[in-house]
C-alpha cells in the first residue's frame, strides 16, 4: 500500500469500490469487503495495477479469507434513469447492505460517500492506500470483466472481451456500424449518437 493511511477509530471496517463508470455497456459493479486481521492477504493493490492472472488469484483468496464480502450493481437502465454518479452510489449502498456482518465504518474509494446507515469516509485513491478498498476493487473488477467476456460470447462482433465496454476506437466503430445492444447505456453520448438520439 502506498502512503500510510491513518485508519479511523472503528471496530469493524468495510472497504468499498466500484468498477465500470466509464464503459458504454453493462452494469456498474461495486464490492464491499471486511477483511480478517487474523488472516491477512498479501499483495493487495489497486486492481488496475495488477495483472489479470494476479487479480484472479487474489479474487479467490479474498473470497476465502475475508470475514464478509458482497457485490452490488446498477444496471444500464438504472444508469440511464439516475445518471452514472447516482447509479454508482446506489450500487455501493447495495454492496454494503449485502454484507453478512454490519460494519461500524465504511471506507469508500473516491471523493464522496453514498448515504449509509453507519459512519463512512471517502478516501481519494483509496484503492492504493486501504487494503479493504483494494480487495473490493479486485472483486468488482474481476466480476465485471467476467461479465464482459460473457457478453462477448453473445455479441462477438463488438469485441467486449478486449475493451470491456470502454469507448475504444474499435468499440465506437462497431457501435456506429452495428448500432447498440440492449446492454448499452442509452444516456451516454456515443450510444445516443449511434441510436440517432443525440
Amino acid at each position: 500500500m502506498n502512503d500510510v493511511f491513518i485508519y479511523p477509530q472503528a471496530v469493524c471496517i468495510a472497504g468499498v469500490d466500484e468498477v465500470g463508470r466509464g464503459p458504454l455497456v453493462g452494469a456498474v459493479v461495486t464490492a464491499a469487503v471486511i477483511l480478517d486481521p487474523a488472516n491477512p492477504i498479501t499483495g493487495l493493490a489497486d486492481s488496475k495495477k495488477l495483472s489479470e492472472k494476479r487479480r484472479e488469484a487474489l479474487y479467490i483468496e479474498i473470497k476465502e479469507k475475508a470475514l464478509a464480502w458482497s457485490l452490488g450493481r446498477a444496471e444500464p437502465h438504472e444508469i440511464d434513469e439516475l445518471n452514472i454518479l447516482h447509479a454508482t452510489m446506489l450500487a455501493m449502498q447495495r454492496a454494503v447492505a449485502g454484507l453478512c456482518i454490519t460494519p461500524d465504518m465504511v471506507l469508500i474509494d473516491g471523493n464522496r460517500c453514498p448515504a449509509l446507515p453507519m459512519a463512512s469516509q471517502a478516501v481519494v485513491k483509496g484503492d492504493s492506500k486501504v487494503a479493504e478498498i483494494s480487495a473490493a476493487s479486485i472483486l468488482a473488477k474481476v466480476t465485471r470483466d467476467r461479465e464482459m467476456v460473457e457478453l462477448d460470447l453473445q455479441f462477438p462482433e463488438y469485441g467486449f472481451a478486449k475493451h470491456k465496454g470502454y469507448p475504444t476506437p474499435v468499440h465506437l466503430e462497431s457501435l456506429a456500424r452495428l448500432g447498440a445492444t440492449t446492454h448499452h447505456r442509452r444516456s451516454f453520448s456515443p450510444v445516443k449518437r449511434a441510436l440517432g438520439l443525440a
